[in-house]
């Protein structure tokens, strides 16, 4: 009788898979199975040689494909599974296309040779491998609460291989130190990161509350960065006093400029408009393509191909990303995700969300805070407090492993075979003194001393 209710709510209503657990079926042990193993081979890119986008996509194209096969199986009304996987394109469009423009953009940028110029800027002035690593380091904690976390560690980790791009010991540590900045500095500004975005719009803290995570962000990130300069070789990077000095090209500043409004038109987009933060960021792209447009027809001789840019771009961090969040939308749908949030009332509040960090660090953070605004669990007297805390692990949580963040993603395909699963774990432990740095600062100040939080 109880599997009949089930099967007739999933025909009618929209709760499905919170009637219907479909772990303990075949259809879920399978999937968590290919789950597993296609992780297994992402983790493993460098010993295989399997680009990371090929076993992302196979575990999540395949994954839904056994739920369909299941439904067809049990003759199950599809129509739930449709509506689920028509929101979960509409949510991987939106990461796919804004990609798609800051990556292009990235590319336009290089072109111009405005890393180049920053790069001499840096290099010509006589700064060691130290000093450029903390002159990153904070760049990243201060442009991601305004562009995201992945549009800077994209921007700041090209100009590492702008400055050096032989010198592994300098740019192993360099990069880990940008996706951490990165990552801290998006926590405590709802447009720094998806997952801090997807808090606010829940309306789980208002906006200035957010901006109270500042303290615990910026000294967490500050440890990691004092342990990882440690380990940052000494002396200069190489500079020829003969070297010609590199300057922005033509159309370089004012593209820079329409990137500024590009991520200023994603934000109106999303808070006023109502519409996807994609939208503005295509919307940017257009005004791209309409500037190259002038500037080919033009009186100057310079000729540019935004197509070309487009060429250019990481497509297997791309398609990475939307296997890895078909994948955990997958899971997601079948009742995987929703085990833990029953946690909360077996562990209290603040020793789960801390583990939220963890697994942020595992599975991608976007759909591990969806299923915890989904689930909506008590978080206690001091739920405002809470889901500051569960922002901040969430962030900086995904920092532990290099592709427990969009960041690390982006950085891991900008510097391809230099920043690793491999090379990150090996100095994983000081982004983890870190982490728990934030922990400690964020308790003394909302636990102890109530600052930050209004309580409930």
């Amino acid at each position: 009788m109880y599997r009949h209710i089930d099967i007739q709510q999933i025909i009618s209503g929209e709760t499905m898979h919170e009637q219907l657990h479909l772990t303990t079926t075949w259809v879920g042990i399978l999937s968590l199975a290919v789950f597993v193993i296609g992780y297994y081979f992402i983790a493993t890119e460098d010993k295989y040689h399997i680009n990371k986008a090929k076993p992302a996509l196979l575990a999540g194209t395949g994954i839904f494909m056994l739920i369909g096969l299941y439904f067809a199986m049990n003759g199950i009304d599809g129509h739930h599974l449709e509506k689920e996987v028509e929101h979960l394109i509409v949510e991987i469009a939106g990461i796919f296309f804004f990609l798609l423009v800051a990556m292009t953009y990235i590319e336009a940028m290089i072109d111009r040779g405005v890393f180049s110029a920053l790069r001499y800027n840096l290099v010509s002035k006589g700064y060691s491998y130290t000093k450029l690593f903390w002159v990153t380091g904070i760049l990243a904690f201060f442009i991601s609460p305004i562009a995201d976390n992945l549009t800077t560690a994209l921007i700041l980790s090209t100009v590492l291989l702008t400055i050096d791009k032989d010198n592994r010991a300098f740019l192993v540590p360099g990069a880990i130190n940008i996706v951490v900045a990165a990552n801290a500095g998006g926590a405590w500004s709802p447009f720094g990161d998806i997952t801090t975005l997807m808090v606010w719009v829940a309306g789980k803290g208002s906006f200035t509350e957010f901006l109270y995570l500042f303290p615990a962000a910026i000294t967490g990130w500050g440890i990691t960065a004092f342990l990882l300069s440690r380990f940052v070789p000494e002396g200069k990077p190489p500079f020829n006093i003969d070297e010609k000095k590199a300057e922005i090209q033509e159309g370089g500043k004012q593209i820079m400029a329409l990137f500024g409004l590009t991520i200023a038109m994603a934000v109106i987009s999303h808070q006023v408009l109502h519409l996807p933060a994609m939208w503005g960021m295509m919307f940017g792209l257009a005004m791209l393509k309409m500037y190259v447009h002038k500037i080919n027809r033009g009186p100057s001789d310079t000729q540019l191909n935004a197509f070309s840019w487009i060429a250019k771009i990481e497509n297997d961090t791309l398609l990475f990303f939307f296997g890895i969040l078909a994948a955990v939308g997958g899971l997601h749908f079948l009742g995987f995700l929703e085990y833990f949030t029953a946690l909360y009332e077996q562990f209290g509040a603040t020793a789960v969300n801390i583990g939220v960090g963890f697994l942020s660090a595992i599975v991608d953070n976007v759909p591990v805070m969806s299923a915890v605004l989904k689930a909506n669990p008590n978080m206690g007297a001091d739920a405002q407090s809470q889901w500051m805390l569960v922002t901040m692990t969430a962030g900086v949580g995904g920092s532990l492993i290099s592709f427990g963040s969009a960041a690390g993603v982006g950085v891991m395909g900008k510097m391809h075979g230099i920043y690793t699963f491999a090379s990150h774990m090996k100095y994983a432990w000081t982004v983890f003194v870190g982490y728990i740095v934030s922990i400690i600062i964020w308790y003394v100040q909302f636990e102890i001393l109530h600052i930050g939080a209004h309580h409930m």
